[in-house]
């Protein structure tokens, strides 16, 4: 019998419709094997995240998105499927804000975070909702897709964006030490036992999109990070099984990084079942 890959949007708050929109479109592109499809799940309870074999966080207000996870009994679920069964999983804006170990300029108990990424996030470093803008980003790991050599840049939407300020060291628990920091948050420690542990292997973070122009609060990072000079805002990063973005793919009609990700998803579950 044939089983269809479930897909989820976390739909408790935010841009969740949108991202489902362009999840149909990208579906008609990627392509699954043994007569297998997509289907997209709009995910508010427990058993329809544990349907699914890859979710997206939308934008929209992150603290508000963690209250309800919170009321809806959720939290532990979604950071058991991140940091325990290391499913798929990618977040924009306030999702990207939800899936850091570290979050700075928030109020001691005012967010709980999910974690899956080594970074800390910096909330709302791009301004005000009226110093929202839109600007041309150049993605490398979507023109290594192309295949001719082509650049072509997408579209990033920033509403009151965060960014990645810091790239965290690797470590299996939490991040104490910037635990310690005024302002800031940490994710709680969520690990794999037993034989699941054992299989699991603790990647890097990868940057895959900047900004030009570098950071203010990355120059100190710059020459430790092994970047060059001209690194800028990190507005994107992927460790293992987790995605970030700051920008809002899902308010384009742009499906490309929609594309990408599910066959990240796909990819994922080819090699889990090839080491079974």
């Amino acid at each position: 019998m044939t089983t269809d890959i479930a897909v989820g949007v976390l739909a408790l708050q935010g841009a969740f419709y949108e991202h489902v929109k362009l999840l149909r479109q990208a579906a008609t592109e990627v392509a699954l094997k043994n007569g297998q499809r997509w289907e997209f799940v709009e995910v508010r309870t427990t058993q329809e995240l544990e349907r699914c074999e890859g979710l997206i966080i939308p934008g929209g207000e992150s603290t508000t998105v963690s209250l309800v996870a919170a009321r809806s009994n959720m939290l532990e679920p979604l950071r058991n499927f991140v940091k325990v069964h290391r499913k798929s999983t990618w977040g924009t804006c306030a999702g990207l804000i939800l899936l850091a170990e570290s979050a700075n300029r928030t109020k001691k108990g005012g967010q709980d975070l999910i974690g899956g990424l080594d970074v800390r996030v910096n909330r709302n470093y791009f301004g005000r909702q009226t110093e929202s803008f839109e600007t041309p980003l150049a993605l490398p790991f979507l023109n290594s897709r192309n295949g001719d050599g082509r650049n072509d840049t997408f579209n990033g939407i920033f509403i009151r964006a965060p960014v990645v300020e810091k790239l965290l060291p690797v470590v299996q628990g939490e991040q104490t030490g910037e635990g310690a920091l005024d302002e800031t948050v940490i994710a709680p420690a969520k690990e794999a036992e037993g034989e699941r542990a054992k299989k699991q292997v603790l990647r890097p973070v990868e940057v895959m999109a900047t900004l030009p122009g570098r950071s203010r609060t990355l120059r100190g990072e710059v020459a430790a990070l092994g970047m060059a000079d001209e690194v800028g805002d990190i507005v994107a990063v992927k460790q293992g099984n987790v995605f970030g973005t700051s920008f809002h793919p899902e308010l384009t009609e742009d499906a490309r990084i929609h594309v990408w990700w599910l066959e990240q998803v796909r990819d994922l579950l080819d090699n889990q079942d090839q080491h079974r």
